[in-house]
């Protein structure tokens, strides 16, 4: 039983970190061109003839 005293507030402090990092990569636009990174797979302008 003690050692959900740990395990619960480390349990809270590790969702928080993973939300603040997904709010942090929404704020920076991370998710703004999700179309052009699927096309950019698959151009081949960077081989050479």
């Amino acid at each position: 039983m003690n050692v959900l005293l740990f395990l619960v507030p480390m349990a809270l402090l590790l969702g928080l970190s993973g939300l603040a990092a997904f709010l942090w990569s929404l704020r920076n636009g991370q998710y703004d061109d999700v179309q052009g990174a699927a096309l950019r797979v698959l151009s081949d302008e960077d081989l050479k003839p």
